[in-house]
């Protein structure tokens, strides 16, 4: 009888045998091929199913049906396979996808191409969305602080009681940064020194910054890289934004955006009003703000002819009166005090109309008119001057699988007219350039891409100037990728640049074409980048590090001959090195940026070597962000400058700056408090910022903030 039983319990045996199967599956990533360890395997009705070992593999036993497994991997979309069992092969081979992160979704305008920013080999640094909205709580009337913050550029302020800045990118001068709104040319020569200071952020979408030479595109002045303002687009839901601000140094800033698509038309209007009173917290008798007020309209109007043809007609309006100085004579105790006025117009007008041909090509035709006045008025002095410049642009790009072609032309007109009111001869210029270009992006496989351009300008006066440019993308694996690039640039010579700003255009002699060179440069650049998560995916983590080399030939240089300042070509050269890392870890709702720039600018001529002045070696950027989602903003924030070489043969002190903001969320309100510089770091503890007398004073270099502690806090309101 034992025996039968164990007859039948054996057979039984064999039989539940039979019916499963032992499957085993292969978890791989769709573009490297490489094995995807720990990958979670779950079926209904199936308990304990194994996790993918360091080969990618798991084996495992099913029953005889049809089953669906579900795989899914930290970074990638889950997949579903389905398997009949029994399995005809010995292995089942899944491919896993990345997902699409957050910056797949966003266009990057400034390389021209249809490839999302992982795919591009040009490196570009952008700033949008939320990250854009923080910094505007900071400084809702322009764009220093959204700026200054980014590892590399630095906001030099040109004047101690106007406030003028301009933008430095890796150590080099303002001039050899090009600024763009929308791909357009509006403030350069004339313009550029308040550019920064009347530029409010709360209609653009979105900031893109590219490091180095990018004139093949954009042409002269984008040496040390360029920045482009990308404006708000109208969508299908309507879009209606107020911003208003206070500040404890006397600030109001109120501004307004609507935006919303009606059917074949489209509408954007941006218009804000910022001034602020005279503001003097060091108590020496001079503004460290200015007192000023300026009102901004910027409407733009989008018609949809087709749906292959649009066209965008905008104006940008912008007027203020800037006044600086003494502070009796601001509040007209002291008439013969010493002032600072800065009256300024700007306008201009740009139109696009863009067609597309099919799904891989379209033609682009841009125009742009500009007209910028200035008065600039001190004690016994005055500078008055009207720069008029077009922009006109005809592109076309065919966007490929494999390979993206752009090529275009343009003309770029830049006069400059100045009212004689002094016996120093008049700075009058026309330039005139007419440049062509074509660039090719090519997928040469999953991991290697690469993108060369190729420029050639005439440019009136000066001669033509052949521009090449070389890019090159290498994605080593998912997590691991790198940039190498390299080109040439130049700029053609005024007298607008940082030294001339600074003595407000007094006694400075024009520019003369004879003698005068274009200066030249060639730069290059290496990153590598790296991200990852671990902690079971609550951990994100990324890295990237940047290496770059600069060189200037010709260097436009301003020096004193004993009664007049004059612009002398150089036979040297201004090189520019250093480094960047930036590291970005979140957790839960932490989020930390830490941002290391290290910079060596020279002046070389012969054996003589000088450091650039203004410009710190070491510099560190930190921010910790609290956020949870449409709730809660609180972010903490410190700056670290190191010593920097002033003009005077001096060294400026080392400093920090540090910042603390809150902001409460609603559906439709937030309510914020921003708390800027609040160690109240001054350059005026440090000593005094001019010699002379109150009446007459003789500024120095302005190497740290002059405003110190300030409280801001406003609402913004969105319907």
């Amino acid at each position: 009888m034992i025996k039968i039983c164990l007859m039948i319990a054996a057979l039984l045996c064999t039989a539940t045998l039979f019916g499963q199967n032992i499957l085993k599956v292969k978890v791989i990533n769709t573009e490297t091929k490489e094995p995807l360890a720990n990958a979670s395997i779950v079926s209904k009705g199936i308990e304990n199913l194994p996790v993918t070992n360091n080969d990618g593999e798991a084996k495992f036993i099913l029953p005889a049906r049809e089953v669906i497994l579900f795989i899914s991997y930290i970074g990638y979309e889950t997949k579903e396979v389905r398997v009949t069992i029994p399995f005809n092969d010995t292995l089942v081979l899944v491919e896993m996808k990345l997902k699409e992160e957050e910056e797949e979704e966003v266009i990057i305008q400034s390389t021209r191409s249809s490839r999302t920013i992982q795919d591009i080999p040009t490196r570009v640094e952008f700033i949008a969305g939320e990250e854009l909205d923080e910094k505007a709580n900071m400084k809702p009337g322009d764009i220093r602080m959204v700026l200054t913050e980014s590892t590399g550029i630095q906001t030099q302020q040109t004047s101690a009681t106007s406030a003028n800045a301009s933008i430095r990118i890796q150590g080099l001068d303002g001039r050899y940064t090009q600024v763009l709104k929308d791909g357009f040319p509006l403030y350069a020569g004339f313009s550029s020194g308040l550019g920064l200071l009347q530029t409010p952020p709360l209609d653009l979408k979105q900031f893109e910054v590219i490091k180095g030479s990018a004139s093949t595109l954009y042409g002269g002045g984008a040496i040390a890289g360029l920045v482009n303002l990308i404006s708000k687009t109208p969508k299908e839901q309507q879009e209606l934004k107020f911003h208003f601000d206070v500040t404890s140094a006397g600030g109001l800033n109120t501004s307004g955006f609507y935006g919303k698509k009606f059917g074949k038309t489209g509408l954007t209007v941006f218009a804000s009003r910022n001034s602020n009173a005279a503001y003097d917290p060091a108590d020496i008798g001079l503004s460290a703000i200015p007192k000023f007020e300026r009102y901004t309209l910027n409407p733009k109007l989008f018609v949809y002819f087709t749906p292959k043809t649009t066209m965008t007609v905008g104006a940008n309006i912008t007027t203020e009166k800037r006044t600086g100085g003494d502070m009796e004579y601001i509040k007209g105790n002291n008439p013969s005090g010493f002032y600072e006025f800065n009256n300024t117009d700007r306008y201009s007008t740009q139109l696009s109309i863009e067609h597309h041909f099919g799904k891989c090509s379209h033609f682009t035709f841009k125009n742009s008119l500009n007209r910028f006045q200035r008065g600039i008025t001190s004690p016994g002095y005055g500078f008055t001057g009207t720069q008029n410049g077009t922009f006109t642009e005809a592109t076309y790009a065919y966007h490929g699988d494999k390979a993206e072609w752009v090529s275009g032309i343009n003309l770029l007109t830049d006069h400059f007219k100045e009212t004689q009111l002094t016996a120093t001869p008049l700075r009058n210029y026309q330039q005139l350039t007419i440049g062509t270009f074509i660039q090719n992006t090519l997928k040469i496989n999953e991991k290697f891409h690469l993108e060369s351009g190729l420029r050639g300008d005439y440019v009136k006066d000066y001669g033509f100037v052949f521009l090449p440019r070389l890019s090159a993308l290498f994605k080593f694996n998912p997590k691991l990728s790198s940039r190498i690039g390299g080109g040439l640039g130049y700029k053609t010579p005024t007298i607008f640049t940082e030294e001339s700003e600074r003595l407000q255009y007094k006694n400075v002699l024009p520019v003369n074409d004879a003698v005068n060179k274009l200066e030249r440069s060639y730069g290059v650049s290496a990153d590598i980048n790296y991200k990852t998560k671990f902690a079971d995916g609550d951990v994100s983590f990324s890295i990237n590090h940047l290496f770059f080399y600069t060189r200037i030939t010709n260097p436009l240089l301003l020096q004193f001959d004993g009664g007049n300042y004059r612009f002398n070509t150089l036979t040297g050269h201004i090189d520019s090195r250093g480094m960047e890392t930036n590291i970005k870890v979140g957790y839960s709702d932490f989020k930390l940026f830490v941002g290391y720039t290290y910079t060596q600018a020279e002046l070389h001529q012969g054996n003589f070597k000088q450091e650039n002045f203004l410009t710190p070696r070491h510099r560190l950027n930190s921010v910790l962000l609290y956020e949870v989602h449409e709730k809660w903003k609180v972010g903490l924030e410190g700056y670290f400058f190191s010593k920097q070489r002033l003009s005077d043969g001096t060294t400026g002190r080392s400093y920090w700056i540090t910042g603390f903001m809150v902001e409460k969320l609603w559906e439709k309100i937030s309510l914020y408090i921003n708390f800027e510089n609040f160690l109240d770091t001054r350059q005026s503890k440090y000593g005094s910022i001019y010699t002379g007398s109150i009446s007459n004073p003789l500024f120095k270099d302005i190497y740290a903030p002059l405003d110190g502690f300030v409280t801001n806090g406003g609402i913004k309101i969105r319907l």
